[in-house]
């Protein structure tokens, strides 16, 4: 068997380390110079930034009945970073960032937009009574109508569990008083640990309509 001089394998040994792939697709832990990066970025608050957080979302098709789920994002927490420093006034420095950072564990963001349509809307047909012929009428959609929308997310065709779960209505209120129910947001916060794969699939059943599938490769985002 041949042998190899002491630094010889230690050379190998390192660009070994070097050309192994990170066992997660996107950045996790970050660094304190993505953290950095992060935080620069979302001060930019320009197209550069806008450009650079679209990656994360996909918008989807309207369907020709039942409700529009209109979009799926996948946040990581380079891109959750990102967006948490947009969020912040000129005051908020670059140490600031790293010390909030520090306090937190990583996680990822998915959220899923629900917009209303003509045929799922902010008005319910039913009966003004219970005999058989009574004329219909109009009722709001209840504002926890998201309630009724069913959202799995797996990774690697493994169920994930989200630590934190939170759904809220959209509204649009005119000048003249009065807001009209347009759709819902709904936000899902798991484990970055949970995506070790490089993979993502969310599938969202509504109450009516057909069920949706996105598939999000992580690899592809930081």
């Amino acid at each position: 068997m041949p042998r190899f001089p002491a630094r010889s394998f230690a050379a190998i040994l390192a660009a070994a380390v070097l050309l192994c792939p990170s066992s997660f697709a996107f950045d996790t832990p970050l660094s304190d110079q993505a953290v950095r990066e992060a935080y620069f970025l979302g001060q930019r608050g320009d197209e550069t930034m806008a450009t650079f957080l679209n990656k994360y979302t996909k918008l989807l098709k309207a369907p020709k009945t039942g409700p529009d789920i209109a979009s799926v994002t996948v946040l990581t927490p380079f891109a959750l970073l990102v967006q948490q420093s947009s969020q912040h006034s000129s005051g908020y420095s670059a140490q600031q960032a790293a010390i909030d950072h520090r306090n937190q564990e990583e996680f990822v963001r998915i959220v899923v937009q629900i917009q209303l349509t003509n045929s799922y809307a902010a008005y319910i047909v039913r009966p003004t009574g219970s005999r058989s012929g009574s004329p219909n009428g109009f009722t709001p959609r209840p504002y926890d109508f998201w309630k009724d929308f069913d959202v799995k997310v797996s990774s690697d065709d493994k169920k994930l569990r989200p630590f934190s779960s939170a759904g809220q209505p959209n509204v649009l209120c005119s000048d003249e008083g009065g807001c009209e129910l347009t759709g819902a947001t709904l936000q899902f916060d798991f484990s970055a640990e949970d995506f070790a794969s490089g993979s993502a699939t969310i599938d969202v059943n509504p109450p009516e309509g057909d069920p949706i599938s996105v598939d999000f490769d992580l690899d592809h985002l930081r």
